[in-house]
C-alpha cells in the first residue's frame, strides 16, 4: 500500500514538474524572442527639418567631408558635454544645443558653420 502512494506520488509531481518546465521555457522563449521592432528597417530619414527650416541648408557628407579635410568651416558639435567627449569631429566646437543661443556670440557668420549632432 505504501509502495502504491509513493508511485502516486512521484506520477503527480512528475507531471507537475514537467508542466512547470514547459511553462518557464514558453515563457523564456516569448521573453527572449525577436522583438518585431528590430526586424523592421530603420525608418528612412524624414525631410522634416527641411520643412521646419527651410532656410538652413542642409550639408551633404560628402561636402562636409571636403570641408573638414579642407579646413573651410567650422564644425559645431551640439549635443552635451559627455557626447563631445566621447566622439566628436577633430576640430569641433562643443556647444551643446542648449546653450548655442547664448553662445553665438563665439562664432563668426562669416564662416561656413557645420552643426551636427553625434
Amino acid at each position: 500500500m505504501k509502495n502504491r502512494e509513493t508511485t502516486r506520488f512521484l506520477v503527480v509531481y512528475s507531471v507537475i514538474g514537467g508542466f512547470l518546465l514547459i511553462l518557464a521555457a514558453v515563457l523564456f522563449a516569448i521573453n527572449n524572442g525577436p522583438n518585431p521592432d528590430s526586424s523592421q528597417p530603420p525608418a528612412a530619414v524624414s525631410d522634416h527639418e527641411e520643412e521646419t527650416y527651410p532656410e538652413i541648408q542642409l550639408v551633404s557628407l560628402e561636402d562636409a567631408k571636403t570641408a573638414l579635410d579642407t579646413n573651410t568651416a567650422v564644425f559645431v558639435d551640439v549635443p552635451d558635454a559627455i557626447s563631445y567627449a566621447a566622439s566628436h569631429v577633430p576640430g569641433a566646437l562643443s556647444i551643446p544645443l542648449a546653450d548655442l543661443d547664448d553662445r553665438l556670440g563665439e562664432l563668426n557668420t562669416a564662416d561656413w558653420i557645420i552643426t551636427y549632432c553625434t
